[in-house]
């Protein structure tokens, strides 16, 4: 029963990031060789965008935790902890991938340096809060639990970078 949940979390959240592509439409709209769509996404269609991939993923975890009603009222909270911490994270995730775009054609070396540099600053950030969040989680619920939690969100955040890398175009040295 626990392997077919887990496939239908990475079908869903498949679904969920394929629906996701217009988030970027600004940055395809920018970046050759990105997928250009029709129209640019304005700051509100993303930023909707963004809370419902949020209103989404809880609703993956909640369907493939194993909480009881008590372990749930201690568990969420945390979480919604943990989804506001991760927000300022993608928030500069978000404004690195709009910087990008729009130095595509004209990165310098510097920018490159940068780049690298600011991206990985993210990552860590995402790893270092997501570890965090362990101990909190473990207070109020199972090591077993706090497991799954960790497990789920970091395929979703796994999924979720997969479907960046696909809309975004590696650095093009000859420019």
């Amino acid at each position: 029963m626990q392997k077919k949940s887990i496939v239908a979390v990475l079908i869903v959240a498949s679904a969920l990031l394929l629906t996701s592509v217009p988030m970027f439409a600004q940055a395809a709209n920018t970046v050759p060789g990105a997928g250009a769509t029709p129209k640019a996404a304005s700051d509100q269609d993303i930023q909707l965008l963004r809370e419902d991939i949020r209103s989404q993923k809880k609703q993956l975890v909640a369907a493939n935790m194993t909480l009881s009603a008590a372990d749930a009222t201690k568990f969420w909270p945390i979480y919604d902890q943990y989804t506001q911490e991760t927000i300022k994270i993608n928030d500069a995730r978000w404004a690195l991938i709009q910087e990008y775009a729009k130095n595509y054609d004209t990165m310098t070396d510097v920018q490159a340096q940068d780049y690298m540099k600011r991206a990985a600053s993210i990552d860590q950030q995402f790893i270092a809060t997501r570890s965090k969040y362990v101990p909190l989680f473990a207070k109020v619920i199972s090591a077993k639990q706090t497991a799954q939690w960790y497990q789920i969100d970091r395929r979703l955040g796994l999924l979720m970078d997969l479907q960046l890398a696909a809309l975004i175009p590696v650095v093009d040295p000859s420019k």
